[in-house]
């Protein structure tokens, strides 16, 4: 047993150094001052100066944020072919190399926002095909190259807010060469003029979302004009900005700031009847479940040109239609919309394109879904409410009074007199003789006497029982009390002058 044992634990320590060894032997792909997992490799706030070397291969996020790098060498990417999201915020990067981004095609995500960057030059990003969102905001760049973003046809999302820009290239954006383009933040720049054709020439779903407030605009009709429609055609980048957008009312004051949008006094001399340069909007009506046919009114005399329309959802659409053919597309342009459902509304944009892929023409129909009225529901239905209410009053009023009796207790039928002793207190004549009949032969009684009534506390069936001054001792003379039940009897009834009968 002995023997066993001290094998067994020399055969444990020999694995250990056997594991430990192997160990040791493995190169180490993940740098120490980063951390590695599956896919991700995160370096940031490490104070690096330069990229580490030997990065692991099988990486597709890299984050070099939060650091001091200045620089950024040729095909430094050459190690990660899997890479699809770098971000290297918050640096100090000036300038890029000619071949930075050569190595990574396949990157679909860049972040180099607050940075140091003065321009944006061609050969920036022209490698970047797949890229398709772009953040450069919180630099320093004062000029955008009109080629900067011509190859980058996958692009959805760029984003230039918070730099110097005096102008931007709209018209490099202008015809299909981005048509993915759904954000386009200019805002918080130092853009003092806006051009207006090459703006409204740009697709409208790059339109939908460019972003053009906090600059120095100087105000004129056109500008308000321009962002107006886009206030009442509900797009986001006007309404989630609406106090943001301002314009200079007089040069050289930067105090003159003016919210155009908000406070449109200045701008009462405008009219917006002509609406803004180069749109044309149109506006069609159909019920939910019929058929909708639009035509492309481009006025475009080429033969060969092609048809594209572009869906409220920023769905291009060609011949023959859309995927579920709920929408198609003829070879002339027009758009047939199968059985429309609410979801159908909003602006349908149409495009003729030429030979060399040149946007020739756009049109631009604002569709309308709604429900059926239903039958008898064509009268307003404010009237039917008032006339509710007048039935209601009258048949208040005829119940207050129009109704037979106003007291239910008057409507009792009158009951018998009551004996003597059982008298109501509305009571208040005493007579000697039994009531004779009305007629000629009724005799006058001349024989009078006086009577005094005081109440008694005690009551009987909840009725006040009243008893004579005089006690009455001849059964024979006995009285009978007449009862008397209008009104005037009532003042009478405990009055201490005497009752004559």
């Amino acid at each position: 047993l002995t023997w066993r044992g001290h094998l067994a634990a020399r055969s444990s320590e020999l694995s250990v150094q056997g594991n430990f060894l192997n160990t040791s032997a493995i190169p180490r792909r993940c740098p120490l001052v980063c951390i590695c997992t599956s896919d991700l490799l995160s370096c940031a706030k490490q104070g690096l100066q330069q990229v580490p070397v030997a990065l692991p291969p099988t990486a597709t996020t890299l984050d070099l944020s939060h650091n001091a790098l200045f620089q950024l060498h040729n095909r430094w990417l050459a190690a990660l072919p899997r890479l699809q999201a770098l971000r290297i915020s918050h640096n100090r990067i000036m300038d890029l190399s000619p071949q930075a981004f050569h190595n990574a095609t396949g990157l679909r995500h860049l972040d180099m926002s607050s940075n140091y960057l003065h321009v944006v030059e061609k050969h920036y990003f022209e490698a970047l095909v797949c890229l398709e969102e772009l953040l450069l905001y919180n630099n320093w760049i004062v000029q955008v190259d009109e080629q900067a973003f011509l190859r980058l046809r996958s692009l959805q999302k760029v984003y230039l807010s918070w730099n110097n820009l005096t102008q931007f290239p709209f018209s490099s954006m202008q015809g299909l060469s981005h048509p993915n383009l759904t954000t386009l933040d200019l805002s918080t720049n130092n853009l003092n003029r806006i051009p207006i054709e090459e703006v409204t020439a740009l697709p409208v779903y790059i339109r939908n979302g460019l972003y053009l407030h906090n600059n120095p605009v100087r105000c004129d009709c056109s500008v308000y004009q321009m962002f107006k429609q886009w206030q009442q055609r509900h797009l986001s980048s006007v309404q989630d900005f609406l106090e943001e957008h301002t314009c200079i009312a007089f040069d050289n004051m930067a105090r003159s700031l003016v919210r155009f949008l908000k406070y449109n006094k200045i701008f009462e001399n405008c009219s917006l009847s002509q609406g803004s340069p180069g749109t044309s909007d149109v506006h069609a009506t159909v019920l939910v479940g019929e058929t909708l046919l639009i035509n492309c009114n481009t006025s475009t005399h080429d033969t060969s040109a092609t048809y594209m329309w572009i869906s409220p959802r920023h769905e291009p659409i060609t011949h023959p239609g859309n995927g579920n053919r709920t929408l198609e597309v003829y070879q002339n342009g027009s758009l047939k919309i199968i059985a429309a459902k609410p979801w159908h509304s909003g602006v349908y944009v149409c495009m003729a394109i030429g030979k060399h892929h040149q946007l020739n023409k756009t049109h631009e129909v604002n569709v309308t879904i709604h429900y059926p009225m239903l039958d008898g529901e064509s009268f307003s239905t404010g009237l039917t409410t008032l006339l509710g209410c007048v039935v209601s009053l009258m048949l208040v009023l005829m119940y207050l009074y129009l109704t037979p009796c106003h007291c239910f207790q008057c409507c009792k039928k009158a009951a018998a007199p009551s004996p003597p002793q059982e008298c109501s207190a509305q009571s208040s004549i005493l007579s000697t003789t039994p009531p004779a009949p009305d007629g000629p032969s009724r005799k006058i009684s001349t024989s009078k006497h006086v009577v005094f009534l005081e109440p008694i506390k005690e009551a009987h069936n909840g009725k006040i029982r009243l008893a004579a001054k005089e006690d009455v001792t001849d059964t024979k003379n006995l009285k009978f009390l007449q009862l008397k039940s209008d009104s005037e009897s009532v003042s009478s009834i405990f009055s201490d002058t005497p009752i004559m009968s």
